[in-house]
């Protein structure tokens, strides 16, 4: 793989994970209370402490697009 496919890789996992970022980013602000019900319901958790668990959730995943995806994408794109 030549350092060009490796970025334009990089690239596209980047916005396909930033998409899915902002998609449940959305999905849990725009139908909070459906989903900590459902969640709840499911997973036995307490409902209050659903909204923290979720921002965890949305934060873990927003570390690691920047680490695994970004970062490497834009150094690729300074190298080149």
């Amino acid at each position: 793989m030549t350092m060009i496919e490796l970025r334009e890789l990089l690239g596209w996992c980047t916005l396909i994970n930033i998409g899915l970022l902002m998609f449940s980013t959305l999905a849990v602000l725009g139908l909070k209370n459906s989903i900590i019900k459902l969640h709840a319901k499911l997973f036995g958790v307490d409902e209050q402490a659903l909204p923290l668990l979720y921002m965890q959730y949305v934060a873990a995943f927003k570390l690691l697009v920047i680490v695994f995806n970004l970062a490497p994408y834009i150094a690729l794109r300074i190298m080149s």
